[in-house]
Order: structure tokens, then sequence, then C-alpha cells
């Protein structure tokens, strides 16, 4: 497997959370924000559950990992709770949401799960390595594990998850789906360069990345040569694109070790995926619901520009820009992440129950 496919190949993750409104209350979800886990307390990508198994619609399956109450001593879960879906990004695993993972554990219904060809989920065809396809998969995931209702949250790859779930079936938007979050992503525009080789220039996509990726998979020796650039200078990279300021040395591991388990045949599979994006056409049911944008101002992979134009493109979404922080803002300022979560479920639930009363009347 190649260092160089799977440095310049995986630096880019996933999904996306913002402001909303005031956490107040949140039923039976409320709780003590200082007495809940901050995540530096358990090692980095060690919160497990039970595995389960959700068939996708066309018989690939996905790892997935569902966090009740009841399991770690919290009230149990009943059909009137919320859960929150979390679907990472590009080239990462379930665990990149390690920090809210803590922070909800006990409290929350959460559910987890690899996208296809990623982590513990099974390698998916070639030609079904698609966004639209990617939204089908959350679209069973919900089915098979949310009760009730839920609120999604996406980083990256995941965020376009989300939207893709939105343009193909809105008709979950304010029905099951009552609130959506959306982190370091975009509906399309991406330069290709950006997604693959972020360490290339601006513009230096297109035509000379696709033909890049189509050598390296085919194993061509550039690929070999790559792999005496060693693990240091693949940190190095990590550090550089994922994240905006310095960050734990920890966390630049904790990354790398996600983006080096991802074999290069997985990033180039999802590459057409991301070179022909174009969904800001397609986000009307994000305008249905409580929408939360999230991102770092320094992000390399997906810029603030993305989300400045999701957030002009849903009405009613909130925008909240992390000063100097980069694609993994997940990691990189997690309480301020979680936080718009808090914020997210509160709006998602006092819409739900102005509706609902708004119908008794």
């Amino acid at each position: 497997m190649s260092v160089k496919g799977r440095i310049f190949g995986t630096v880019v993750g996933a999904a996306g959370l913002a402001a909303a409104a005031g956490a107040v209350g949140i039923a039976r979800q409320s709780r003590v924000i200082g007495n809940r886990q901050a995540g530096d307390e358990v090692a980095l990508g060690s919160l497990r559950s039970a595995p389960r198994v959700v068939v996708a619609d066309d018989a690939v399956d996905l790892h997935v990992e569902i966090d009740e109450p009841a399991d770690v001593g919290g009230p149990a879960s009943t059909d009137d709770d919320i859960t929150v879906v979390f679907v990472h990004g590009y080239s990462l695993t379930l665990d990149s949401w390690h920090y809210q993972r803590a922070a909800y554990r006990g409290q929350v219904r959460t559910v987890f799960y690899d996208q296809r060809s990623h982590g513990r989920s099974a390698r998916s065809p070639e030609d079904h390595c698609t966004i639209e396809q990617l939204g089908s998969d959350l679209r069973r995931v919900i089915e098979d594990t949310v009760p009730g209702r839920c609120v999604v949250v996406g980083h990256s790859m995941g965020g376009m998850t989300v939207i893709s779930l939105a343009e193909q079936f809105p008709e979950m938007f304010g029905d099951t789906v009552l609130g959506a979050a959306l982190v370091s992503t975009t509906a399309g525009g991406l330069d290709p360069g950006r997604i693959l080789f972020p360490m290339l220039p601006l513009g230096l996509g297109g035509r000379f990345v696709g033909r890049a990726v189509r050598t390296l998979d085919r194993g061509h020796k550039v690929v070999d040569l790559a792999r005496s650039w060693g693990h240091a200078v693949a940190d190095v990279f990590t550090d550089r694109y994922a994240f905006g300021d310095d960050v734990p040395a920890a966390l630049v591991e904790f990354v790398y070790g996600m983006l080096n388990a991802t074999p290069f045949a997985v990033v180039a599979d999802f590459y057409p995926a991301f070179a022909s994006l174009d969904k800001f056409d397609h986000l009307g049911a994000l305008g249905t619901v409580p929408t939360s944008i999230i991102c770092g101002t320094d992000d390399k992979i997906t810029s603030v520009g993305h989300s400045r134009k999701l957030h002009s493109r849903i009405p009613g979404s909130s925008l909240l820009e992390c000063e100097g922080a980069g694609h993994m803002v997940l990691l990189e300022r997690h309480q301020d992440v979680t936080a718009e979560i808090d914020d997210l479920i509160a709006l998602a639930l006092k819409e739900e129950r102005a509706q609902a009363e708004e119908e008794r009347r």
C-alpha cells in the first residue's frame, strides 16, 4: 500500500455542525455539561459498543455502533427520544467522532457507523462509490437504528452524505429527521487537487490529478518510491492539511492512523464522486429543518467559502466559523463543535414541539 497514496489521497474527512439556538433543557436528553466526559480521559478511538450490521440496498454490510443511555448508566431510551446519527468523512472512520461520542455517552442516544469501504464496513463495488449511494446508505442506517426521530451530523464526505439524503429523500426531513449539521463540507465546486493532493497549487486538479490517481491505483513504481518518505513525513502533511492551529501530537497520530489504514484503492474509488459533485441546487429539504453549518477558517480541504455558500443557500441555517481551525475542526475545537450540536438538538426539539402544539389547536 502506498504511503504517498495514503498521505495525498486521504486528508479529507468528513461532516458538519453549527450554532442553532440556546441549549435549554433537552427533555430526556438534558444533562449537566460540566459532568460530561471530555474525551481526554479515555484513549483516542477506544470508545466502543456492541457491533451491529446494517445491510445497504446493494447488500454491502455497514458496521454500526449504538450508544444507548441505558448501556452506560443513563435513562433507558424510548420511542420519544431523539437519536443523533454521526456520519464520518473520507478516509476516516466512526472513531473520528471520539470527543462527541465521549460527551454524549450516557446522555443521548447516538449512532455511529463506518461508511462503505471505510473502517470495519465491507468493501463496496467501485461503481457504487458515489455520493448518491452514500445518501441511500444513510437512509438505511436511519431506518434500521432510529426508533423515532433523529438529528444527522456529517463531517466532510459525511456532510455530502447528509446533503445527498436531503436530495433523494426530502420527505424524511421534518418527519424523521428533525435537524441536520454540516461540518467542513460542501455541495460542490471542489478543486480535485484540494481533495486528493492538497499540497498541489489550486488549479492543478482535473485531468492531471485524475491521471495521477489512476497511475497510483495501478501500483506504478512511484508508489513504491513514495514508501521511503516514511512516517515522519506523513505526520507533517497530516498536521499541515488536517489542522489549522498547533495541536497535540496524539491528535496528529490519531488522524494519520485512520488515513493510513484506508487502502489507496478506496481513495481512488471515491475520487470521481468529488470531482463531479454539484448539489447546490438540491438543498431545499435542509431549509425545512434547523440546519447548522460549522467550519474552520483555515480549512485547506473544503475552504470556509464552501460553508459560507451553504449558509447562503439554506434558508434559516446558522453558521459558526472557528477562527484558525482546520478541516478536522471536530477534533481541534471539539468543545465548540459539541456545544453547537447541543444547540441544534435543542432547537430541533423546540420547533417540533411548537409544530405539535400548532397541530393540536
